[in-house]
């Protein structure tokens, strides 16, 4: 079994407003492991030597940091206030390693940037034993980093490329080896890793979640080879991605106590037990980092695990979070719990995997005598992502597919949950936080069991070639699930609707609807219903200037709890549950502004970077709005949001020109700066607005705008050729800035200024 990773992971705040002592104070465990030791402040101080700031090659990802001799020394922020270590050490048994979050860090050109190189030699050194004064002593071995080989001859160190052929006889004669740790196969990781604990240095770089995405069917980080190496010495490379904390990448300092995890749990231990309390940013740190190294331990860590596992066992009750009775950061035990659960389940296989509780609430129960029946499934993989099949798999129930003799499933996945929103970042839980499991189709067959459930597809991946795969679904529960031009409607109503499964699809090949099947139970023309989706989004495709027909349908989903918003876009674009309704119901779909925000997050899958410059993201993506409902509701643009009434307009108008058109203001609030664009419609119509935006997909790729002057200029000059007027003191009269070279190139136009601005324009 393997739960989903998330390659882009990022955690916001976690909110403990009214945590006090008195929570904890009937602590049910002992949740402290033994004394974590201070972390080596001389290490990190010879390692920092010099350094004020290193590069962010591409986009670094965290280490987690739990060994008694480990420690981070250079940390980046993980999305909210939170820090994790972009680079970390650890002295093991009799060796020492230096470990960095992006193989980047092994390059020459990084190496150049701030004091990168700096701490490279720094680490060089320290892991083998000896000064920068005496670096002329060291011998190193470089495993494929020519980069870094020439860097280290440069700074007079005696390296030398490590050939294949050549590992035993370098390995055991040099003190410091320089790799990639994702690289290394399961002989090297042994070698290594005795060369290390016998005395030798390591430094090693690597990237957990792009790791993750060059290695096809791996979905758990403990199988890297970095992290089978360096889990004993207490380091390992997680999921997700830093954000930078200085202009070059991140600032050198010691990092926080509590980005070390046995620290971490140590506080807990302590506040639980009613000892030291923590404020709410040394408790958020601290839950964040024991949550990130929980997730990324191997099952044989005996560091850290044996605490995580008390904890487990004491706070079993709390893994059942719900809406009602939702599992929040003012219980970061009961959070720890829940997670190591989650985690533990990741390597069990099918056949152990039982229905959990917490399925009941969320995503739902099949009824014990729904039949368990077999299907046959079609897929076309030259359409991309998740292919619905109709079929639900029970909570604990484990599904079998077998593949067609003559087919190739190759880059084919099977999947269990569409949820896939994850949730550990947020304060409070109202499912789990991760909940969709996934299996590549590697062999004939294959059996998959998830905990708690949910629709069954077949993932289509970018590896797999153009054809049809025939292949067939074995013990599932048949779905509510209506498909556009094949699914008879007197079948529908007879039979299909009322299928026991708690979910429902409704599909076309242009948009999918995932929603609990209670809300299409009486669902008469699902048909109907999608020939209007279906011209919802060939009114998106004509505005954002691409063909009607699409590669792979677009997916709305609806789910109790979501990773970010109300609602927001991507694949699938998630709503909350309340939006159900609202998505199977044509009459109000229709019915004035109602769907704005369905319709607002479809927009900002259409939107493009080339004519959405900063301060727009949440404007442009309006104009999807208000052409949908403009064009198959009825509704004038004053009826749409009531932000956009005439009064409103009239109102934020006039405050914007009293206080004097700053531009910061325009770009800070997003229904005033749609007033522009809406000016622009009003005054020209739709027309020339598509075919500026479709201008801009046929541009070389040297042409398209690069920075935001140059996307505010080509807006104002393309829109004023495509209307033949000059719109530079129209721009200038909102306060946007453009360059004089621009407004210089349409100055032979005429001039156009809207009535309702006309008086209020610059003189």
């Amino acid at each position: 079994m393997s739960i989903v990773p998330s390659a882009h992971f990022v955690r916001g705040p976690i909110l403990l407003a009214g945590l006090a002592i008195a929570v904890f104070a009937a602590a049910r465990v002992e949740v402290a492991p033994r004394a974590v030791a201070a972390p080596a402040a001389a290490a990190t101080q010879t390692l920092l030597e010099g350094v004020r700031q290193i590069a962010a090659p591409g986009v670094p990802g965290p280490l987690a940091v739990f060994g008694g001799k480990a420690f981070a020394v250079v940390a980046g922020q993980t999305g909210g206030d939170h820090q994790a270590a972009v680079v970390a050490a650890a002295a093991w048994k009799s060796g020492r390693v230096v470990a960095f979050g992006h193989t980047g860090y092994l390059d020459g050109k990084t190496l150049a940037i701030a004091d990168t190189g700096r701490l490279m030699l720094n680490a060089v050194c320290w892991a083998g034993k000896t000064t920068a004064i005496h670096r002329d002593r060291l011998r190193v071995a470089v495993w494929h980093q020519s980069g870094l080989l020439a860097f280290l001859k440069q700074q007079g160190i005696n390296a030398e490329s490590l050939e294949a052929g050549a590992w035993p006889h370098v390995v055991s004669s040099c003190q410091v080896v320089c790799l990639d740790s994702g690289s290394l196969s399961e002989g090297q990781v042994r070698a290594v890793g005795q060369f290390v604990q016998q005395g030798g240095g390591l430094v090693a770089a690597s990237l957990g979640w792009g790791w993750l995405q060059l290695h096809l069917g791996k979905t758990l980080l403990a199988d890297h080879p970095g992290n089978r190496l360096l889990a004993p010495a207490g380091i390992v490379w997680l999921d997700g991605a830093l954000q930078r904390t200085a202009v070059e990448g991140y600032a050198a300092g010691p990092p926080p106590r509590l980005c070390h995890a046995m620290a971490a749990l140590e506080a807990l231990g302590a506040s639980a037990k009613g000892g030291k309390s923590l404020d709410k940013q040394d408790m958020a740190q601290a839950l964040a980092t024991v949550i990130d190294a929980v997730r990324g331990l191997p099952p044989d860590d005996r560091l850290l695990r044996p605490a995580l596992e008390r904890i487990e066992r004491a706070y079993v009750a709390d893994i059942v979070p719900t809406a009602k009775q939702p599992l929040t950061a003012a219980n970061p035990l009961g959070r720890l719990a829940l997670t190591l659960h989650i985690e533990s389940l990741r390597r069990l296989p099918p056949e152990a995997i039982r229905a959990e509780p917490a399925a009941a609430a969320f995503p739902g129960l099949a009824p014990d005598d729904a039949p368990r029946v077999t299907r046959s499934v079609a897929v076309d993989t030259a359409v991309p992502d998740w292919h619905s099949t109709g079929l639900y798999a029970a909570p604990g129930e484990v599904i079998t597919a077998t593949v067609a003799a003559g087919s190739s499933a190759a880059g084919l996945w099977l999947r269990i949950g569409a949820h896939r929103d994850t949730l550990w970042h947020k304060d409070s839980w109202s499912r789990w936080p991760e909940i969709c499991v996934r299996t590549p189709l590697t062999a004939p067959t294959t059996r998959l069991a998830s905990p708690l459930g949910g629709m069954i597809y077949v993932e289509v991946g970018s590896g797999a070639p153009p054809g049809r795969v025939s292949l067939s679904i074995a013990h599932a529960v048949e779905a509510a699930y209506f498909v556009l031009g094949e699914t008879e409607l007197s079948r529908w109503r007879d039979a299909i609707r009322s299928r026991p499964a708690p979910w429902a699809e409704l599909a076309s090949d242009k948009v999918i609807l995932t929603v609990p099947a209670r809300e299409i139970r009486s669902l008469d023309d699902p048909a109907e219903l999608m020939r209007y989706w279906d011209r919802v989004l060939d009114c998106d495709a004509e505005l954002a200037g691409i063909p009607a027909q699409r590669r792979r349908p677009e997916r709305y989903l609806a789910d109790v709890q979501i990773s970010v918003g109300y609602m927001h876009s991507g694949y699938p674009i998630m709503t909350h549950l309340d939006a159900a309704p609202l998505m199977v119901s044509k009459s109000r779909l229709t019915d004035k502004g109602q769907a704005w925000g369905l319709y607002h997050e479809m927009g900002h899958n259409h939107q493009s970077s080339d004519w959405t410059f900063e301060g727009t993201t949440e404007v442009t993506v309006n104009l999807f709005s208000l052409y949908v409902i403009e064009k198959l509701c009825g509704c004038p643009a004053a009826a749409a949001h009531p932000a956009i009434a005439p009064a409103a307009r009239a109102k934020a108008l006039a405050a914007y020109v009293a206080g004097g058109r700053s531009f910061e203001t325009w770009k800070k609030e997003p229904f005033l700066a749609l007033q522009m664009y809406m000016q622009l419609i009003e005054g020209f119509g739709w027309d020339p607005l598509k075919r500026v935006i479709a201008e801009y997909r046929k541009l070389p790729a040297a042409e398209h705008p690069k920075t935001d002057e140059e996307k505010r200029d080509q807006w104002m000059v393309r829109y004023s050729q495509t209307v033949g007027r000059n719109l530079g003191p129209f721009f200038a009269a909102w306060g946007v800035p453009t360059s004089a070279s621009a407004r210089a190139s349409i100055a032979q136009l005429p001039g156009w200024m809207p009535s309702g601005l006309a008086a209020l324009a610059p003189r």
